[in-house]
């Protein structure tokens, strides 16, 4: 079984939520639908990054990571084209 460590933009608050799942598409539906406690009053989310990982220790430890001071710096360096131009349109 695979893991996969995501990151999550609100539409909302414009906030990142990170989280591990073995099933991303499930859980990204479930954070769209209002059934994760900590996030359903920020819906709507897009998926703007993952990872996968071989099991869920080293799942863990890489979100713990990412969600450090330095894995912050790590993601917004990751997805600066993303932030910077989220249609990817250039005129």
């Amino acid at each position: 079984m695979h893991y996969y460590v995501y990151v999550l933009l609100s539409e909302k608050d414009g906030n990142f939520y990170t989280g591990y799942t073995n099933n991303i598409s499930a859980r990204l539906e479930e954070h769209n639908q209002g059934r994760v406690y900590s996030t359903k009053n920020r819906r709507p989310f897009l998926l703007v990054y993952w990872e996968g990982c071989l099991n869920q220790q080293d799942a863990t430890r890489r979100e713990k990571y990412l969600k450090s001071g330095s894995g912050k710096v790590y993601l917004k360096n990751r997805i600066k084209n993303y932030l910077e131009n989220p249609t990817g349109f250039t005129p």
